[in-house]
């Protein structure tokens, strides 16, 4: 089948609200054997019926939110009706659970609410446990000509989702008939670009029969996406992992930092951190993840010079004749963060944020990380992110994940 998304709402095409439902939509359309072929974000109001009327000419089934709501500008369900030449009618079931919805709450309803018990002649009304709006079903050719299958939804998410699981999924089900879906693994990578991976692989991988593959390229990681039946993903996945193994970091879906959590755990290692221009962000992603505490110790912010000599003993010397942003003071702040916390294992990071503060020789995005480690070897090494500072301590705390992560 042939599925398209139309998602409607001012407020998505003004970035005041991140439009998740494409991405959610998708997993679940693919779990059914199904791709959804396109998505597209119109504004509130008439801006729908040319991206409808374009929709149902081209696609089996077309899938749109938002836009059933009681007010001025929520005319999702008007146009549908008036694209296909159907009388909107009053449903008495909806009527009479929107009613129930008001009474159950001890609220008057508001005669605006009427409208959205309106449906369009024939259709079939998608019951919503959790909001005012009924979702509508329109039946492929019900309007007396070929069109696509219509499923009107609301636009929240808590509305949105259980009436596609309870009410769509049964129906796109029958209409597309029982498929079974194409396995897909998606293997993460760190600390290596795109085009590495497109020199290295995209000839290999496009020589492999029924596999279908593609990257997803982030701040200091790249996903491996494979669509296949199980002999080719596994023929693909061994490739990738000839080729780039160091960097392989999961492919269950886990996280950088899950990763890391689940080695420390594993070895039964305890981890202390010590920032300076990542501000934290390290041991935010870190205690983020479930089971953190009984891994993680200690994280200190170190951001000034006093920080740095207060809590974690940095030198005066180190300071005045190398820099904050130097390998000895990224040595100090690791190897003290290890003794102070206890912990088995520590890293630090110290770096220019920028926009101003670099010099020739310390250009903005220079950071050094360092990672001590109980009994061993003191290991520091210069990194370069020239970003944006949020996307700099991203890519500082990427860095530092890895090298934990390599650690182990």
């Amino acid at each position: 089948m042939r599925i398209e998304i139309v998602n409607t709402g001012t407020e998505l095409l003004l970035g005041h609200t991140l439009n998740t439902h494409g991405a959610w939509l998708g997993a679940e359309v693919f779990k059914l054997g199904q791709r959804v072929a396109r998505q597209t974000c119109v504004p509130d109001g008439v801006a729908i019926r040319e991206v409808l009327m374009e929709a149902l000419g081209r696609a089996d089934a077309v899938l749109v939110t938002g836009g059933l709501g009681p007010t001025s500008d929520d005319l999702t369900r008007e146009i549908t009706a008036e694209v296909l030449g159907l009388e909107l009618v009053q449903d008495a079931t909806a009527l009479a659970s929107l009613e129930a919805f008001f009474a159950i709450r001890q609220r008057p309803m508001a005669s605006d609410n009427l409208k959205q018990v309106l449906i369009p002649r024939g259709a079939q009304v998608l019951p919503n446990a959790n909001g005012t709006a009924p979702g509508v079903y329109v039946a492929a050719n019900l309007a007396g000509r070929p069109h696509a299958a219509i499923f009107l939804l609301p636009g929240p998410p808590r509305e949105l989702y259980p009436m596609f699981l309870e009410q769509v999924v049964p129906r796109l089900r029958s209409l597309g008939g029982a498929a079974e879906p194409p396995e897909l693994l998606e293997l993460k990578f760190v600390g290596i670009g795109e085009s590495d991976f497109h020199q290295a692989l995209d000839a290999r991988l496009a020589a492999i029969p029924g596999l279908e593959f593609g990257y997803c390229a982030r701040i200091g990681e790249v996903d491996l996406r494979l669509i296949g039946g199980s002999a080719a993903i596994q023929q693909a996945r061994a490739l990738a992992l000839e080729c780039f193994a160091p960097q392989f970091v999961s492919d269950d879906g886990s996280s950088l930092e899950q990763t890391v959590v689940r080695l420390l755990g594993a070895r039964g290692w305890t981890l202390a951190t010590a920032e300076s221009c990542t501000g934290g962000l390290i041991a935010n992603r870190i205690t983020n993840i479930a089971g953190a505490s009984a891994v993680f110790t200690h994280g200190f912010v170190t951001y000034s010079n006093e920080a740095k000599s207060g809590l974690l003993g940095v030198t005066a010397q180190a300071l005045a004749s190398h820099g904050a942003v130097s390998e000895p003071v990224a040595r100090q702040m690791a190897e003290a963060a290890l003794v102070v916390s206890g912990a088995d294992l520590a890293v630090a990071v110290t770096g220019i944020a920028g926009p101003s503060g670099g010099t020739a020789d310390k250009p903005v995005g220079t950071a050094w990380i360092a990672v001590a480690q109980l009994g061993e070897e003191t290991h520091a090494w210069r990194v370069f992110q020239p970003r944006n500072r949020q996307d700099f301590k991203l890519g500082v705390s990427q860095a530092a994940l890895d090298a934990l992560r390599r650690c182990l």
